[in-house]
C-alpha cells in the first residue's frame, strides 16, 4: 500500500478536521496551465524523479496524495504547483537532485491545515465546489484560513471516478484557533 503523508489529528468538527501535518519534504514543478492539464503536465516529470530521473539513479518510494496546489484566493488561476511528497524521513540533504531543472525540492516545516475529504473523480468543478465548503465551514468557526488551496488526490486515474478519495486541504493562520 502506498505510504501517505503523516499528520495527526488535533479536532473534528462536523465537515472537516483541523491536522497538524509533520515536516517533509516535497519535489514539485510548477505549472501554468489549467487544473485539468497542470497535474498531467507536471505528473511525468515527478515521476521520473522518484524513478531514478536523478543525479544518483535511485528509485524513490511513491507516496500519496499527489498534490496541485494554488497559492493564490483564486481557484480559478492558471498557476499550479504540483508534488510529490517524499518518503517519512527524508530530508532534503539526503534526497538526490533531480535531473530535470523543473523539479525542485522543498523542506515543509510542520504546518497545521484543514482537510476534507470527498469521493469522486476531482475534476474542476467538483474540487471548486469542495473548497468553497471547506472555506465556508472554517468561516463558521472563525478559523482563518490562508490563501492556498491543496487539492490532495489519493488514487491512480484509471480507479473508477466514483470510487477516488481526495482531500481538500488549506494552511490555518494559527493566531485564531
Amino acid at each position: 500500500m502506498t505510504k501517505r503523508q503523516e499528520f495527526r489529528v488535533l479536532e473534528t468538527y462536523k465537515d472537516f478536521e483541523v491536522r497538524e501535518y509533520q515536516p517533509c519534504v516535497i519535489a514539485e514543478v510548477k505549472v501554468s496551465a489549467n487544473y485539468a492539464d497542470a497535474s498531467g503536465t507536471a505528473f511525468s516529470s515527478l515521476f521520473k524523479y522518484i524513478s531514478k530521473g536523478n543525479k544518483k539513479s535511485e528509485k524513490i518510494a511513491m507516496t500519496a496524495p499527489v498534490i496541485a496546489a494554488q497559492r493564490a484566493e483564486k481557484i480559478d488561476s492558471d498557476e499550479w504547483f504540483v508534488s510529490f511528497v517524499m518518503p517519512s524521513g527524508s530530508t532534503f540533504g539526503h534526497l538526490p537532485h533531480p535531473n530535470d531543472p523543473q523539479v525542485v525540492l522543498r523542506e515543509l516545516d510542520a504546518e497545521t491545515c484543514i482537510a476534507m475529504s470527498f469521493r469522486g473523480k476531482a475534476t474542476s468543478e467538483l474540487s471548486q465546489k469542495k473548497v468553497h465548503e471547506l472555506r465556508a465551514a472554517a468561516a463558521k468557526q472563525n478559523i482563518a484560513l490562508s490563501g492556498e488551496t491543496r487539492i490532495c488526490r489519493f488514487d491512480p486515474p484509471f480507479k473508477p471516478g466514483f470510487m477516488q478519495y481526495n482531500e481538500i486541504v488549506i494552511p490555518v493562520f494559527l493566531t485564531e484557533l
